[in-house]
């Protein structure tokens, strides 16, 4: 079963950039590098925090980005 899911709207869209920026400036690193770690070097950005925006988006964003660092532990991803 393939679990992808692709941007549907301008909202996710938005978050995911969100995502990628508020992660970049905790690690202090170049938004660029984050969002090669989350789409190319791992799945995270279609598998995780797309399908799992509507719970994600209603969170605050120091627990967002650390639920996502903490993912990208777990899978063993690095920026």
């Amino acid at each position: 079963m393939n679990l992808r899911k692709s941007i549907e709207n301008e909202k996710e869209l938005e978050f995911a950039v969100f995502c990628i920026e508020s992660i970049a400036a905790r690690m202090g690193v170049d938004a660029k590098r984050v969002y090669t770690a989350l789409s190319e070097k791992s799945d995270i950005l279609e598998n995780y925090i797309i399908p799992e925006y509507e719970i994600l988006h209603t969170q605050s964003k120091d627990y967002i980005v650390e639920d996502i660092m903490e993912v990208m532990r777990e899978r063993e991803v690095e920026v």
